[in-house]
């Protein structure tokens, strides 16, 4: 995991200081940023651009299934019919982490379900049968998604595969936060990825049900737009989110977070300290 990588000791990063300075000291003692327990996060106001919490925001690690959220946008740009069926095959199983599915190989699923199960319930075969129906195949979609990152200005980002299984899809918070944003401009990604369950139907009438791996969906105090989450080891527990909070929509980035349950208390925490002070948000 990137966190045992680092100096336990490290802090909030200078963008962080530099926003509690402004807020002068006597604000900043009372609105002090929350204590995250994830290695890299950062909390974005999004009509404003502003950085409301920064912490190593540069560090480029692995992002594990926020990786999907960049298959979406190349299945989505690329055009191609969301209704078409595409038959599960042996190359789309999980050969590196040996991770399971309940899509078996011979199954038929449309595009649009597999865009759905991929993004809400981070179905890795689902993932990997997308990329490998693009055009020119799964080389042709990964150099695909890497042209799409430079067009977003995601500099510090690369990508070898559509699911996020290795190690070698990388990022950082500013990087994903862009992601984040280009991914809320498509209707489609915000329903797939708050969506808290779904039924497939299969061609053989059967009928399968997947729920979202991000618990805070079904959360009626949470106002979620967009959400995803990623593990791997090498990545620790991630979580991106687009979300309204004290009537302020925010993009939250969390990365390498060390438990099972951190990313959901560090986006609850995030939300408590919004809430608790909002007059605390720097004007420009």
């Amino acid at each position: 995991m990137v966190a045992s990588c680092v100096l336990a000791g490290n802090a909030i990063s200078a963008q962080q200081a530099a926003i509690e300075k402004r807020l002068g000291p006597s604000i900043a003692a009372r609105v002090s940023a929350p204590n995250l327990k994830s290695t890299s996060a950062l909390v974005l106001d999004q009509s404003g651009q502003r950085v409301l919490y920064a912490k190593n925001i540069d560090w480029v690690v692995p992002i594990a299934s926020i990786t999907k959220l960049m298959t979406a946008l190349v299945v989505l740009d690329s055009g191609l019919p969301l209704d078409q069926p595409i038959t599960i095959s042996k190359e789309d199983r999980d050969g590196l982490k040996g991770t399971r599915s309940r899509l078996g190989v011979g199954i038929k699923v449309t595009r649009g379900d597999l865009l759905r199960l991929a993004l809400m319930a981070s179905e890795n075969r689902a993932a990997a049968a997308l990329a490998r129906e693009y055009p020119g195949g799964t080389p042709a979609f990964v150099a695909a998604m890497n042209r799409k990152a430079a067009e977003l200005g995601m500099w510090h980002s690369r990508f070898v595969d559509g699911t996020g299984l290795s190690n070698g899809n990388v990022s950082n918070a500013q990087d994903l936060a862009r992601l984040v944003g280009a991914a809320y401009q498509h209707p489609l990604i915000r329903e797939y990825t708050t969506d808290t369950q779904y039924t497939v139907r299969l061609a053989n009438g059967r009928k399968m049900q997947f729920s979202n791996s991000n618990r805070l969906v079904r959360n009626t105090g949470w106002e979620i737009g967009l959400s995803k989450t990623g593990y791997i080891s090498e990545a620790g527990r991630c979580l991106v989110m687009q979300a309204q909070i004290a009537a302020t929509p925010v993009i939250i980035v969390l990365l390498d977070s060390w438990g099972h349950l951190t990313r959901v208390a560090d986006a609850n925490r995030i939300k408590k300290w919004i809430e608790s002070n909002p007059s605390r948000l720097p004007a420009g």
